[in-house]
C-alpha cells in the first residue's frame, strides 16, 4: 500500500491514485469494489455519482415492498461495463463513491489555501 495514495475507504472497498505512475494514469482515480477495479477520471467519476444518485432515488421503493430485494442494473461511465446490486449494496457504493468525492475536494481545498 505505500505506493498508493488513498483517497477514501469502505467496508466494500477503497479509492486511492497511483504516487508513481505514467502521465496517462496521474489524474485517474481507481476504484476497487470487491473484485471489480475503476480506473475513472474526475469527470466520469462525478457521472458516476449522478448516476447512482438517480438510480437509488428510483429504485428507494424497494425498501417500501415485502419482497426479497431484487438486483438493479447500475450504468457505470464505462459504456461495456453494468454492475449487478442489490439495492443495501448500490447504498454503500453511494457511500464510497460520494466519500471519494467529498475528500477529494477537501483535498483540493486544503492545497488551495495552503
Amino acid at each position: 500500500m505505500e505506493d498508493v495514495n488513498v483517497i477514501y475507504k469502505t467496508d466494500i472497498g477503497i479509492s486511492f491514485n497511483w504516487k508513481r505512475c505514467n502521465a496517462k494514469h496521474l489524474k485517474t482515480i481507481n476504484i476497487i469494489i470487491n473484485d471489480i477495479a475503476l480506473h475513472l477520471t474526475k469527470e466520469e467519476l462525478l457521472h458516476f455519482a449522478n448516476t447512482i444518485n438517480k438510480t437509488v432515488k428510483k429504485e428507494n421503493a424497494c425498501l417500501h415492498c415485502n419482497e426479497p430485494c431484487k438486483v438493479i442494473l447500475l450504468e457505470t461511465p464505462i459504456p461495456q461495463l453494468t454492475l449487478v446490486k442489490k439495492y443495501n449494496d448500490m447504498l454503500t457504493l453511494k457511500h464510497l463513491i460520494d466519500g471519494t468525492i467529498f475528500q477529494l475536494g477537501l483535498n483540493n481545498l486544503l492545497k488551495t489555501i495552503l
